[in-house]
């Protein structure tokens, strides 16, 4: 990097810095810390869950997508409108109307305390694996742009988030995400700029090249819909599923709508973001193709296309800005994980008996073992995206049915829910083995969770009339 660069880094990192220690001022009690007083504005909620679900996977593998391929990944995010309707739908009322710090507190109301840490610990090791992977692929980036080895980066990026999450809690996450989600997409527009500006070729005639090339295919019409994921009906039903469990049962994503005033401000956001991912998978998708076009489709290592591109074509100061960007995608999911894991914690195992100290005890040490495992992934045959999507789908369908559970008035034991639970996490091992796309795996295994579930209980309770008899 120049020394203009270095600065424009430096800068950015030292705001994040002291702005996350200016909001720890206004942190008194855990309420504050893990859902801002209820006070969040609807609008940088919303922006905040844009920053949190796609952060540096789409600075990183979306326009490796789209260099290496297509845009059939939008097919996903039309999907993922219609999941964060039904989420506003059916259970964003349901959390406003317990009034809970955490989701899982639901399951605790209708099912005891013991299904509460259940449903609370399948959450924190999902959200670990996959947020380690996303902090691997920062890693990665920054090891490309700086020079520094895989590890130190990630250290770096690990410390840096923490400082401002630990003391701002909540809101400093909230407010910087909603700032890095504009950075990070203001840096996907450059690039665009930057192509066009020096090939001087006009909009329309780059888009006729990508058509010709075949670069700009939305939809799939695979008819393999059960063994490719980007086959168009498995993908928007695959996408739909996913976005209703990870922003409806992933309290990572809805302790921001938690944070909002109401259930209407945090509809608004929640439906909004969903508007938002498909602009943004857009413009990245764009910035790919692009650069396959400036580049003449030249091999580059998978998912590290936009990061060479940053790093030898772009000219001090633009490097600078884009580096700046990679680091708010880095930084944002990171900093969301940490401070919804030791939510979690705190208000689901520990049962809300917990000092805003206590909190920050917990938010480090959720930090440090992020970092720990992060360097532990290795991505080099799946694109990082695609293997960060399919960790969640192991989990999400077991979650989604203790919620629909929920909602209804049946009668049932922890011993079946617990059955069920593990059984519908057990089916997605045999469903990868067997060769099942990824987009299928939440709604298979939702499906067991429910039969296997309602199977135990019934026989279980035809067990004890033949016992009372």
């Amino acid at each position: 990097m120049q020394p203009l660069d270095l600065s424009i880094v430096l800068l950015f990192l030292a705001a994040n810095t002291l702005f996350g220690l200016w909001h720890g001022r206004s942190n008194k009690s855990t309420g504050d810390y893990f859902l801002g007083g209820h006070k969040l504005p609807w609008i940088a909620s919303m922006f905040s869950i844009v920053a949190s679900e796609t952060s540096m996977l789409t600075f990183v593998s979306v326009p490796g997508l789209a260099y290496r391929g297509d845009w059939t990944f939008l097919q996903l995010a039309m999907g993922y409108i219609v999941g964060r309707v039904l989420v506003s739908a059916i259970l964003l009322p349901l959390y406003f109307a317990h009034g809970v710090n955490s989701i899982y507190q639901v399951i605790g109301i209708r099912f005891g305390p013991q299904m509460q840490k259940v449903a609370s610990t399948v959450f924190l090791v999902t959200r670990t694996l996959g947020d380690a992977l996303r902090l691997f692929a920062a890693g990665a980036i920054v090891e490309v742009v700086t020079g520094w080895s895989l590890p130190v980066s990630i250290v770096v990026i690990g410390l840096v988030t923490l400082i401002y999450t630990l003391f701002g809690g909540i809101k400093a996450v909230v407010w910087l995400e909603s700032f890095q989600f504009g950075l990070y997409l203001a840096g996907g527009l450059v690039s665009i700029a930057f192509i066009m500006n020096t090939m001087d070729v006009p909009m329309p005639e780059l888009l006729t090249r990508l058509q010709a090339a075949g670069k700009l295919r939305i939809i799939n019409p695979d008819s393999h819909i059960f063994t490719n994921p980007l086959a168009f009906f498995g993908a928007f039903f695959g996408g739909a599923l996913l976005s209703l469990c990870s922003h409806g049962v992933d309290h990572m994503m809805v302790q921001r709508v938690l944070g909002c005033r109401d259930l209407s401000a945090a509809r608004k956001a929640m439906v909004g973001s969903g508007f938002f991912v498909l602009f943004q998978f857009t413009v990245f998708l764009l910035a790919g193709s692009m650069i396959y076009l400036f580049m003449q489709a030249a091999p580059m290592q998978k998912d590290r296309e936009f990061a060479n591109f940053i790093v030898h074509q772009l000219p001090s100061g633009l490097k600078g800005l884009l580096i700046a960007g990679v680091l708010s995608a880095a930084m944002s999911t990171h900093s969301s994980a940490i401070n919804s894991l030791a939510s979690s914690t705190v208000n689901d195992l520990l049962g809300g008996r917990a000092t805003l100290g206590t909190s920050r005890l917990i938010s480090l040490a959720w930090a440090v073992l992020l970092v720990a495992i992060a360097p532990l992934f290795d991505t080099r045959n799946e694109a990082i995206v695609m293997l960060g999507l399919e960790i969640a789908s192991f989990t999400y369908g077991g979650l989604l049915g203790l919620f629909l559970f929920s909602r209804s008035s049946m009668k049932l034991h922890p011993v079946s829910l617990s059955v069920g639970l593990i059984a519908s996490m057990a089916i997605v091992f045999l469903l990868k083995f067997l060769g099942l796309a990824w987009t299928w795996y939440i709604s298979v295994s939702v499906l067991v969770n429910l039969l296997v579930t309602i199977a135990i209980e019934a026989t279980a309770f035809r067990n004890k009339q033949l016992e009372s008899r």
